[in-house]
């Protein structure tokens, strides 16, 4: 059972007693906080068949079902890989959409017999990621649920979902679980330098644990090298280099943006604090309204990440505003 330490309490609390579990949980908060783990954990748990006071027994026959990704009463619904022309190579990327059909064959599952008598569990993740018509044809099961089914909506962005669904399930909030605690499962995970993958994922350990990759860190560097010298930079040859990582590279430059404006606001920064020297040099060139501009664009341009039109026209876009803004100063 996989459930992360900080979350450990809050399995618990949900699945000591079965008679109170509802139909519908709704788990939302910030990513990168085990929500998907727990809702794993909690469907083990339910659906183990020597139940332990503290979690599943992980030795019944369910057990091991579980544990190898085929239990025939639990299934997860995603979205869908679809091929897609990133920089003239085919490759498969997640939609962000889960569709209407996806949909109705997870309903038509929740409604069939299981297989040995106990309950049906289908986790849903991200479940803003369903379309409106996706959405309205899972309100059906969520308004009349078969009896012992368990239906799992993890939610970055619980706003998202139509306010139908939300007030149908039961609300579980996520927040960021204590620094300490978050440090000490990095630490004991191999990140080296915990503290500073810690902040830049803000506070969110699961994030931390990706972006203490190596070879990210070593591209992240030589991008953020570049941003600290924003009249030399080689705006054609930097997109051109990072079209490919166009999602990763919005991520960066989101959190430099954020990091220039909060230490002209505040006198700190968030993610980058290895960061602050040249933080502090490139700040003072910058407008205030410029970095606002740019960081609404940026918000805006977000819908682009998974699929965009022209990856180095959009990177070019963004860092040629970057550049005009560091010389506006009033």
């Amino acid at each position: 059972m996989n459930v992360h330490p900080w979350n450990e309490a809050r399995l618990h609390a949900l699945g000591a007693d079965r008679a109170v579990i509802p139909h519908a949980l709704l788990l939302t908060g910030p990513d990168g906080v085990g929500k998907l783990a727990l809702a794993r954990a909690l469907g083990q748990w339910l659906l183990c068949e020597s139940p332990q006071v503290r979690g599943p027994c992980e030795v019944c026959d369910a057990c091991g079902w579980f544990s190898k990704g085929h239990h025939p009463d639990y299934r997860e619904l995603m979205p869908r890989k679809e091929e897609v022309d990133d920089g003239g190579k085919v490759v498969k990327k997640a939609s962000r959409q889960i569709d209407i059909d996806s949909v109705r064959a997870l309903t038509a599952f929740l409604n069939l017999s299981t297989h040995r008598g106990g309950w049906r569990v289908a986790v849903i993740h991200p479940a803003e990621y369903m379309n409106s018509a996706a959405a309205n044809a899972l309100l059906k099961t969520l308004e009349e649920p078969p009896a012992r089914v368990l239906l799992l909506l993890v939610s970055h962005q619980a706003g998202r979902l139509p306010a139908t669904v939300r007030s149908r399930c039961r609300k579980v909030v996520f927040g960021m679980p204590p620094a300490a605690q978050a440090l000490a499962w990095l630490r004991s995970a191999g990140v080296d330098q915990a503290e500073a993958a810690l902040a830049e994922a803000g506070g969110a350990p699961l994030r931390a644990l990706d972006f203490a990759d190596t070879e990210r860190l070593r591209r992240r560097d030589g991008f953020l090298r570049a941003l600290a010298s924003p009249r030399d930079l080689d705006v054609c040859a930097i997109a051109q280099a990072n079209q490919a990582a166009v999602e990763e590279v919005w991520g960066w430059l989101t959190r430099w943006v954020h990091d220039l404006l909060a230490l002209r606001l505040t006198g700190n920064v968030r993610y980058y604090r290895g960061c602050l020297r040249e933080v502090e040099a490139v700040a003072p060139l910058c407008d205030v309204d410029g970095l606002l501009g740019l960081q609404r664009e940026l918000t805006r341009d977000a819908r682009w990440l998974r699929h965009p039109l022209n990856a180095q026209l959009l990177l070019e876009s963004w860092l040629i505003r970057y550049m005009a803004l560091c010389q506006e100063r009033r």
